[in-house]
């Protein structure tokens, strides 16, 4: 027998969309699922949205206010797609109502508000998931295979790069994600959360770093009306960009292995550039977000001019056979929201966790606390712990 699960979504911009479609969607990749979401209710402030969501996805209510869905008893699942700054209120206050979590990064503004949102959860004795979502893609999960089995020898350094050209736009209104107390540290947050949760999760924890950061893009026109996704705003009054544009960062791992990590939300001609390049002392595996079914991989025992391969994921390789028959079959990024959805979902079933967890959002979140730290210092800063 499958259970109905009253889901509710809170904050419907684009990834507000991408949760819903991926709840519609979680079942005819996996028809096992002990559980059956049910759109309940959608909650928005922007006037309008969240009627217009509710007739296209066919949730039962639509509200302005997200305290509506905490206190409404049909909703037992919340996905939380809100702007950063709304993520440790939100967050903390859906976990006391006894709601599950599934939550966008980075969940706040700093590793405090990750650690709060998951000290409630754990509290509460809830199930939350966060949306890293690169770490679902099965090249990804091959990848991590591939790294453990000790096929590549001993790893000796990573390097994970996500440039975007998202904001590279002079027109690009000054919505929150520019400013430092609704948006955070800016792509640190956007995108080398990311790149934190892609090189821990390769590789393991991370120790110190320092890092360089910063803004190339120093003044932006004020929105006049509501903004969704990266909208464009000319002719308004100019606004300080307050958070950061770019990143580099050199790691320390736990295990010994040293590791690069670059991020950039204004690089012109970058379209989700996203990816890693992982070595050992016997080869090395290359994966490109771009060419998200494929990885590149060294390996074998002559060293010196040893080739490169293209390997194809197929049907063993992470979640591959749920979406697809066949190796080099594609998969694309929505796809990655589904596997999240699904387990989000079988955490909730079988009251364990499945995929990254709020503890996983913290780990990051200090990562980047220690890179804005280091940028500021300009010197080498420790990693706090949990």
């Amino acid at each position: 027998m499958v259970d109905a699960l009253g889901v509710a979504v809170v904050g419907f911009g684009w990834m507000g969309r991408v949760h819903t479609q991926a709840y519609a969607r979680v079942r005819h990749h996996y028809p096992q699922l002990a559980l059956r979401p049910e759109l309940v209710t959608v909650a928005e402030d922007v006037p309008g949205r969240a009627e217009e969501a509710a007739a296209q996805f066919g949730f039962a209510t639509a509200v302005r206010d997200w305290r509506e869905v905490a206190a409404d008893p049909r909703v037992r699942a919340v996905s939380i797609t809100a702007p950063n700054f709304l993520h440790r209120e939100i967050g903390v206050a859906m976990a006391e109502a006894g709601k599950h979590l599934w939550i966008e990064k980075p969940v706040g503004l700093t590793a405090a508000d990750a650690r709060a949102v998951a000290d409630a959860v754990a509290k509460a004795g809830v199930q939350g998931a966060v949306g890293f979502n690169y770490r679902n893609a099965p090249a990804v999960e091959a990848a991590r295979e591939l790294i453990a089995s000790g096929e590549l020898g001993t790893v000796t350094h990573v390097r994970v790069r996500l440039f975007s050209d998202y904001a590279a736009h002079p027109e690009g209104a000054l919505t929150w994600r520019y400013e430092r107390e609704r948006g955070g540290s800016g792509v640190l947050g956007d995108l080398a959360s990311h790149g934190a949760d892609l090189a821990r999760h390769l590789l393991g924890d991370i120790t110190s770093l320092t890092a360089d950061t910063a803004v190339f893009v120093p003044e932006r026109a004020r929105p006049t009306g509501a903004t969704t996704g990266h909208s464009r705003s000319s002719g308004g009054d100019l606004g300080p960009v307050e958070n950061e544009d770019y990143v580099n960062c050199l790691l320390r791992f736990a295990s010994g292995a040293r590791g690069v990590l670059e991020a950039c939300r204004v690089s012109v001609g970058e379209q989700n550039n996203y990816g890693f390049e992982v070595h050992g002392t016997k080869g090395a595996v290359f994966w490109d977000f771009r060419r998200m079914n494929e990885l590149g991989v060294s390996r074998g025992t002559t060293y010196q001019d040893q080739p490169v391969s293209t390997v194809y994921v197929g049907p063993g390789d992470g979640e591959f056979g749920a979406f697809q028959p066949g190796a080099a079959n594609a998969m694309g990024y929505d796809d990655l929201k589904v596997i999240e959805a699904y387990r989000f979902l079988r955490s909730v079933a079988e009251g364990k966790p499945y995929g990254a967890t709020l503890r996983d959002a913290e780990r990051s979140a200090a990562v980047l606390d220690a890179m804005a730290r280091s940028a500021q210092s300009r010197s080498w800063v420790n990693v706090a712990s949990s």
